[in-house]
């Protein structure tokens, strides 16, 4: 079942037309000097497939790094996806300088899609991984248009407690330190440094 789940999911993305030319469903084309550095494009991936305009989408906004389109299957009106030209499963694995070109884009795109809209704000949404509910393993971010009591989710805030400062959550906080720790410094030798809190 979760199998037939995430085909629907995936192919909810791409909506063909049987004769483009009157279609507002525009084709685009990624740029034909790829670098290998930055990713690989894959055959089996739905946005690769519309980044190389092997497949339809209604696009917003392209640059050099990044695509902007509609989301064929829209939780609101207007809902894009913006998402990097080159193929990165996932945030860990995009580097930052594509994350930084994707998310500087989002000020502009969203106060667009607002006022296209004519909404009040929108969400910004990142399913990273399978558990997060991630379909398509292509780095990718939800821009998604909302109007005031729009009831969009069943709960506009999840519930909350206060944090416990404690042990356990101070061992927590140490073990995440540790971890950036570890990423900071291989990325020190990249030119990716940064300070990082110490007890």
């Amino acid at each position: 079942m979760e199998a037939r789940r995430r085909l629907a999911l995936l192919s909810s993305h791409l909506r063909p037309t049987a004769d483009s030319s009157a279609s507002p469903i525009l084709s685009f084309n990624c740029s034909s000097s790829f670098d290998s550095e930055k990713g690989n494009q894959e055959s089996d991936c739905v946005f690769c497939r519309i980044i190389r305009g092997e497949s339809p989408a209604l696009k917003l906004y392209e640059d050099d790094v990044c695509l902007c389109i509609l989301d064929t299957n829209p939780v609101s009106h207007g809902h894009s996806l913006i998402m990097p030209k080159s193929h990165f499963p996932c945030l860990q694995e995009t580097p930052p300088t594509v994350i930084g070109a994707m998310c500087s884009k989002v000020p502009f795109i969203g106060n667009a899609v607002v006022k296209a809209t004519s909404c009040d704000s929108y969400n910004l949404l990142v399913n990273n991984g399978a558990a997060a509910g991630q379909v398509i393993f292509h780095t990718h971010l939800h821009i998604i248009p909302r109007k005031a009591q729009d009831c969009l989710w069943d709960s506009e805030s999840l519930p909350r407690r206060p944090l416990k400062l404690d042990h356990e959550t101070s061992q927590l906080a140490d073990r995440i330190r540790k971890e950036l720790l570890f990423f900071n410094c291989s990325k020190d030798n990249e030119g990716q440094g940064s300070t990082l809190l110490t007890n």
